[in-house]
């Protein structure tokens, strides 16, 4: 297990470069749900969540072709995306408010991220199997995408969620 975690990281870490492009080329409701439709904090967020979602159901995959033992799967995915999103927010925003923008702390950090993902899902994995894991699982995850879908078509006019590059927030291009 240990081994497919590492490399999920860069599994993970590729899936999340292709994936800030998916709504660009492919821009439709589900994408704009599932994939950053601006360059803001906030959207980039979605890179953390769906690629890590990607990855894991090729690790699911992996587990059961491999017969290896786990516990917890869904619900380990969803709070370590969940944690992995509170994380990266709370790390980058005071780092972008104090050096500005550059897009090597960025990807850095995303990267760290990865890790940190990966490491918290192992170690619920390998816990005793908690009740109820995966429906908790499941609505985290409809919860988070519940939140990135509202909040792309009416985002809270903050940083967060402005799109510096083109001057707007979320999908709709409301100005300053």
């Amino acid at each position: 297990m240990k081994k497919i975690k590492i490399i999920g990281v860069f599994i993970i870490f590729i899936l999340s470069i292709i994936s800030h492009f998916m709504y660009t080329w492919f821009p439709n409701t589900l994408f704009s749900i599932l994939f950053p439709v601006n360059e803001s904090i906030w959207e980039h967020m979605k890179l953390i969540a769906t690629s890590t979602l990607i990855y894991s159901i090729f690790e699911y995959i992996v587990y059961k072709k491999e017969k290896i033992y786990y516990n917890n799967f869904i619900f380990s995915y969803a709070i370590s995306i969940l944690i992995g999103i509170i994380s990266y927010l709370i790390i980058y925003i005071p780092l972008d408010d104090i050096f500005g923008h550059h897009l090597v702390i960025a990807i850095l950090l995303l990267f760290i991220i990865f890790i940190f993902i990966e490491i918290i899902s192992y170690y619920i994995m390998k816990m005793n199997k908690i009740k109820y894991s995966n429906i908790i699982g499941i609505i985290i995850i409809i919860i988070i995408y519940t939140i990135f879908g509202y909040l792309t078509y009416y985002p809270i006019h903050i940083n967060l969620f402005y799109n510096f590059m083109n001057k707007h927030y979320g999908i709709k291009k409301y100005s300053l």
